[in-house]
């Protein structure tokens, strides 16, 4: 049995060197996220009149489905709120972290052919698999102690050193066990995009189910990950069992994709793929369809989430003008115009980070370029009648396009919720118009895609920062008095505020003209460029 688990610490380094910089981005983001929530939190909610405000808000039925059920909400501490309104949504950040990591050491590095030179090195069977078990180990600990001890903030007395040490351990738990189960599903499926999608997909049905559980069904949370590790109530009862209990079934998962693992052929799955088509479509004539082709199940999960994201931020309009009146630090931080209500004035700033969440979407069809490119699949394709510049233009298109569908569908989420449960409120018209005023500012983003592709494609996560950082110089920016030049730098900063703050034309054709000297740029660099074979 040992020699099946020979060179395992070994391979184990190799991962990491492989992953590190992957996984510390997500932890950093994952840490650096719950530490501001704190930090802002305790500046903005310093009353108990402003934090009962807030509860009210949080016993909304659309809240509970969101976030979980809100424990502590007769007495709502800064830490009671930052387990109720974080702690979820941490740990699903956690779970889609492993999720990536581990299917790009599993399914992914055996459909690319590493796998298979890795076992003709002096290794075991099954040292492959216990390999990302180790890393997978590692970094979840590590994650857990990080988030842990950046949520121990001296001054915030809610926030205690025990129930953050429960709040990392529920987060890196929770991406051990998404983390073993994406290596149960590498072991069914025969293919890397099918282990993706299966994992993803899971995901969001346990999210659902859980949602579903919180208001009313208390044995379907239970039965749920994501329900079970709402149960350690931290900050307010800190109760462990669940982090036992996820830890135990994490474990089966793991022994489970293990004894798999022993029983099948090397690139094969025990879910069988099912078969192409004898003839392709019309589609994938054109580098747009190729395009779309490999990117239709990630644009169609964004849209729906991005869907499901704007109706939720619409479900709280029922009780917002009592809760923004009752907050101080929230009504200074709105577009304050004359002649406008909190309504719309907390409209326009939902509307704002809609679009810096729906930009991710609109990224990935250029930067999957880069993954294509270093698989050597661009060397076949560009073989044929088919030019760099067309086969970048395709994929660029795609991007517009998707800017585009995103914040149509986040306004369409946002503009029916809101019109449902206000009765009467701004048009959907009118929301789904200042949805798209913020596409000048995604198509710089987008340029600036381009450029990054088509001169230094191994630097995609510099284009990932820059996201983070507008993010946190628009939303969190006010909450340090951030200086307007630095926020100005996100194009996102130029954006108007609509319906509180007019459409400038001009400074829309500025970012557009941005954008399309960004393209421009990018594409020279892009066709004269060698390939990263």
């Amino acid at each position: 049995m040992k020699r099946n688990f020979a060179g395992t610490l070994t391979l184990s380094r190799f991962f990491w060197r492989q992953e590190r910089r992957q996984v510390v981005l997500w932890a950093l983001a994952i840490v650096l996220l719950n530490f501001l929530v704190v930090v802002s939190y305790a500046q903005i909610y310093k009353s108990p009149a402003e934090r009962a405000a807030m509860a009210q808000t949080m016993r909304n039925p659309a809240m509970t489905f969101m976030l979980g059920p809100g424990w502590g909400l007769d007495n709502y501490t800064i830490g009671a709120m930052v387990g109720h309104e974080m702690l979820l949504f941490a740990a699903m950040l956690a779970a889609i972290m492993n999720i990536l990591v581990v299917q790009a050491l599993t399914r992914s590095s055996e459909e690319d052919g590493r796998h298979e030179l890795l076992l003709s090195l002096p290794v075991g069977s099954l040292s492959s698999l216990a390999a990302p078990l180790v890393l997978a180990l590692m970094q979840n600990a590590g994650l857990a102690l990080a988030t842990g001890l950046a949520l121990w903030v001296p001054g915030v007395e809610s926030v205690d050193l025990a129930g953050s040490l429960l709040f990392g351990t529920a987060v890196g738990t929770t991406g051990f066990f998404f983390a073993g189960l994406t290596a149960l599903f590498a072991q069914l499926a025969e293919t890397s995009r099918a282990n993706l999608i299966l994992s993803l997909s899971l995901l969001g049905l346990l999210y659902v189910l859980r949602g579903l559980g919180d208001l009313g069904r208390e044995w379907l949370s239970l039965a749920t990950p994501l329900g079970l590790i709402l149960r350690t109530q931290v900050y307010v009862a800190n109760y462990w069992w669940p982090v036992g209990i996820m830890l135990a079934a994490a474990g089966v998962l793991w022994t489970g994709a293990f004894r798999l693992n022993w029983g099948r052929d090397l690139g094969s799955g025990y879910l069988r793929a099912r078969a192409g088509r004898q003839r392709a479509s019309r589609l994938l004539r054109s580098p747009f369809g190729l395009a779309l082709r490999l990117q239709r199940s990630a644009i169609i999960s964004w849209l729906c989430a991005l869907l499901l994201l704007g109706a939720s931020y619409g479900s709280v309009f029922a009780d917002l003008e009592e809760f923004l009146a009752g907050n101080e630090f929230l009504r200074e931080i709105l577009p304050s115009v004359q002649g406008y209500s909190l309504t719309e004035q907390f409209l326009s700033m939902v509307i704002d980070v809609t679009a810096m969440l729906a930009v991710i979407p609109a990224l990935l069809p250029v930067v999957r370029l880069v993954k294509e490119e270093k698989a050597g699949r661009l060397e076949s394709l560009l073989a044929l009648p088919v030019s760099r510049l067309n086969l970048l233009l395709g994929f660029l298109l795609l991007g517009v396009l998707v800017s585009a569908l995103a914040m149509l569908a986040s306004g369409l989420g946002l503009g029916l919720a809101v019109q449902a449960v206000l009765g009467e409120g701004p048009p959907l018209t009118s929301v789904l118009v200042a949805s798209l005023a913020q596409l000048p500012g995604m198509l710089v983003m987008l340029g600036a895609a381009v450029v990054i592709v088509g001169f230094c494609p191994r630097f995609t996560v510099l284009l990932w920062a820059y996201v983070a950082y507008s993010v946190f110089a628009v939303y969190f920016g006010v909450l340090i008095n951030l200086p307007q030049w630095a926020v100005k730098l996100s194009p996102f900063g130029w954006n108007p505020q609509l319906p509180v703050e007019p459409f400038e034309v001009q400074t829309a054709l500025l970012l557009l003209g941005l954008a399309v000297l960004l393209c421009a740029a990018g594409a020279w660099g892009y066709v004269r460029r060698d390939l990263d074979l």
